[in-house]
């Protein structure tokens, strides 16, 4: 199987996740999805007080080994059984899902271009560029929302995590993208040219 591997990256809540459910909704079956979330590292012997204080926006914190070889298995394909990662938690689950070879394999994270790794992998790597402001807005949103957090948990987390790793990992690793996009899955002159891009592989596969 010829397979396509599109990077998705950006900054937490730049807008990354409905730049790829664009995608994956434009051409369902032929896309499949691989996000580095699920591959924080499991902590095993830890408390729940203990896990909740680690670095999660540190590349240390990413079992990415495990990830460059999935993304490889399914480029030459085979299907994977991806981990799962529970925010609830801070933990690895039990579970696994199942991901099959498609033609067009997207990975999503805020810190995927930093590994040298990954990126030989990506055929695509786009940079989701955003304005930090309205970033916080969404992680506080999502995070309190759908992930249970408290609001001054979420504000502690970014001022002493999230922001720092940020500025130190993920603005710089834009250097390494082939396209910025501004504004996410809401930049339609940028989405349209994607897309082309991905019908392009897909219908010559």
């Amino acid at each position: 199987m010829d397979t396509m591997i599109i990077g998705i990256a950006g900054g937490t809540g730049s807008g990354k996740t409905t730049l790829t459910r664009r995608l994956v909704d434009t051409f369902g079956g032929d896309v499949s999805v691989v996000y580095h979330d699920n591959y924080y590292k499991k902590h095993v012997g830890m408390t729940y007080e203990e896990r909740a204080a680690l670095n999660y926006d540190h590349p240390d914190a990413f079992d990415t080994a495990l990830m460059v070889e999935d993304l490889k298995r399914l480029a030459a394909g085979e299907t994977i059984r991806c981990p799962v990662y529970d925010y609830s938690i801070h933990n690895r689950s039990e579970e696994t899902v199942e991901v099959r070879p498609t033609k067009v394999v997207i990975v999503e994270g805020i810190l995927i271009f930093a590994d040298p790794a990954l990126r030989e992998l990506m055929d695509i790597k786009i940079f989701v560029d955003t304005d930090a402001d309205v970033r916080i807005l969404r992680r506080i949103l999502r995070d309190v929302k759908e992930r249970g957090r408290s609001l001054d948990s979420v504000i502690n987390q970014y001022l002493t995590t999230v922001k720092p790793m940020h500025e130190q990992f993920v603005q710089p690793s834009r250097q390494y993208a082939d396209l910025v996009v501004l504004a996410g899955g809401h930049n339609l002159v940028a989405l349209d040219m994607i897309t082309q891009r991905v019908r392009n592989h897909i219908e010559s596969h």
